[in-house]
């Protein structure tokens, strides 16, 4: 177990302990009934004398989080303890955003995320990079001997049969109906949302996006030389009166909208919101692009996806394996019907021929071995104890003005940040104290919006707390400072009078 200790600080190191192992309880990283270290190993590990360690645990014996077994150790008490609060607070003003230029960022936030995978010490709370499962050589080993002879071939630019009707049946049980034949396999998500915004959008083209909404599908909407319509994003989704006011008065020629564990927010919509966005599609005759790249993710069950419902044609589902196996395999699909297909097939081909046989071979004896799910159940739990972790940091440690969300899974959580706050120089000063954040401002079009910032919590629990601590320092310097200057205006008169 890792615990930072603040030495210079005036609480005392045993308190900073206690507060730690109950964080770690409360957020279900140690569960009930798991041991504690023992109190040789705690002090050895912090480098602190055992007398600290046993005190720490008699603080928290005494609050009934933990209890001693005579020769066995402390361990986490069976009785319940009160968990982060999961109340959503997130209630951002409605402001429609359209932009008159692009400005952006994509290109500098990716590298910057991978340039800080590889630097010792980085805590990045930009990116969600999922870690890869443990079995995925023993996997990969597999699938290479089964079909040797065919993995370096050319290959469909749909993708591999075998694949096409494992992710067929995976969409189903998700209430689609879907045949392999509906189905196009791409490089991640990101190769699909790339074709279907070629397929639909000419220069001048204007398009709906929510707002925030995935930077990646700005950049690609600025570099066809879109017109982009934001809509805000409120608690429950997209705010659809504001998306009819917008399909009637300016006819855009697409909706973008991610409807399960929203990027950046967080958010998943109801079946009823759903519906009604795609009621409102129909209405105006245009046509959906669903990017659902995380809905593997999910803590509990969700409504299926708007595909589900779609009747017309109009709406192309988009997801991705980047988000549940490893980024690294690069493997997307989506599914398309009606006479789009084909017309997008044909561009596909012209990308790229086809996604790699040998991902799409890893991937396939993965979903036949039936490890996925294991893999998946695995993950999910692991995602819920570290967002239960970071919300009781940003309770603990952020200003009581921020604002966040309270998501049902994913890698992210969305923090709506008072007015005037410098976000850019938090991030400056933050990356000095080897801290990288994603500022809000790179999921609204044209940078416009409301001060916030997107937090990865897919980290350890020392990450996260380290992390979090920082930024909510940083925060209450740049927020509390006019009052401070104040506070010592009005200290400086009282004493000289």
């Amino acid at each position: 177990m890792k615990i930072l200790l603040e030495r210079q600080s005036s609480k005392p190191i045993y308190l900073q302990i206690r507060d730690r192992i109950s964080r770690l309880i409360k957020s279900g990283a140690l569960q009930s009934g798991d041991r504690l270290p023992s109190i040789r190993c705690l002090a050895e590990s912090l480098q602190v004398n055992k007398l600290t360690i046993i005190e720490a645990y008699n603080v928290l014996e005494a609050d009934g989080v933990v209890c001693a077994r005579q020769g066995a150790g402390y361990f986490v008490n069976s009785a319940s303890v009160p968990s982060a609060n999961l109340k959503s607070t997130f209630a951002p003003a409605q402001n429609v955003i359209i932009p008159k230029q692009g400005g952006s960022s994509f290109f500098d936030m990716c590298t910057a995320a991978v340039h800080a995978q590889s630097q010792p010490g980085m805590i990045n709370l930009s990116i969600g990079f999922p870690h890869p499962p443990k079995d995925i050589d023993l996997i990969a080993r597999r699938a290479l001997r089964q079909t040797p002879d065919t993995l370096f071939q050319y290959d469909l630019p749909q993708g591999q049969l075998t694949l096409r009707r494992q992710i067929a049946q995976m969409l189903i049980q998700q209430g689609m109906e879907v045949s392999a034949d509906n189905l196009i396999i791409t490089n991640g998500s990101e190769q699909g949302l790339s074709l279907i915004l070629q397929y639909h959008i000419q220069p001048g083209d204007w398009v709906i996006v929510e707002s925030p909404t995935y930077f990646g599908a700005i950049a690609i909407l600025e570099k066809l030389k879109a017109k982009i319509i934001g809509i805000p994003m409120t608690a429950e989704g997209m705010n659809l009166e504001l998306l009819e006011q917008y399909l009637k008065s300016h006819h855009p020629k697409l909706i973008y909208t991610i409807s399960t564990l929203h990027n950046p927010t967080g958010i998943t919509t109801t079946q009823a919101h759903r519906q009604e966005l795609l009621r409102l599609a129909e209405k105006y005759e245009c046509p959906i692009l669903e990017d659902n790249a995380y809905e593997g993710l999910c803590f509990e069950m969700v409504p299926p996806p708007i595909k589900a419902f779609d009747k017309q044609d109009l709406v192309t589902y988009v997801n991705t394996f980047s988000k549940t196996l490893m980024p690294g395999l690069r493997v997307g699909y989506m599914v398309v019907t009606g006479k789009h297909y084909q017309d997008i097939l044909e561009q596909k081909l012209l990308y790229d021929f086809h996604t790699s046989t040998v991902s799409q071979a890893i991937v396939s004896e993965y979903l036949a071995s039936g490890h996925l799910r294991r893999h998946l159940k695995q993950m999910r739990a692991e995602l819920l104890q570290s967002r239960n972790l970071m919300l009781q940091a940003l309770e603990c440690y952020f200003p009581e003005e921020a604002r966040w969300t309270v998501p049902n899974g994913g890698l992210f959580l969305w923090v709506q940040l008072p007015e005037n706050l410098p976000t850019k120089t938090i991030r400056i000063e933050a990356l000095s104290q080897n801290v990288l954040l994603a500022c809000g401002s790179a999921f609204f079009p044209d940078k416009q919006g409301y001060p916030a910032m997107r937090l990865s919590y897919c980290l350890t629990p020392e990450e996260i707390e380290k992390g979090i601590s920082i930024l909510g320092k940083l925060l209450k310097k740049h927020l509390y400072k006019g009052c401070e200057r104040i506070s010592n205006n009005h200290q400086t008169l009282v004493h000289s009078i």
